[in-house]
């Protein structure tokens, strides 16, 4: 039987409106290893939150996976971890 393994990084973003153009222009570049992305943030029309979370379901190497989140984390207010889950 094949090990599913499954890697999933969380990305909290504190400011919003100052880091998103920076944080979308590494998502794009990474696209490829993004099979998922969700974005939770809090409110909605004129009261948007400015603090959000994404969960990525990512594919590729650990590599791929160490560099995307040092990329994510040399921004302020950012702050990206990764697991890796699996069944035996």
């Amino acid at each position: 039987m094949s090990k599913d393994v499954k890697t999933v990084m969380a990305i909290l973003i504190e400011n919003r409106r100052e880091t998103t153009d920076q944080v979308q222009k590494v998502l794009t570049g990474w696209g490829c290893i993004i099979k998922t992305r969700l974005g939770i943030h809090d409110g909605v029309l004129d009261n948007c939150s400015d603090k959000g979370l994404l969960i990525l379901e990512l594919v590729g190497t650990k590599d791929q996976h160490e560099e995307l989140k040092r990329k994510l984390n040399l921004f302020k207010g950012v702050k990206a971890e990764y697991m890796t889950l699996s069944i035996e």
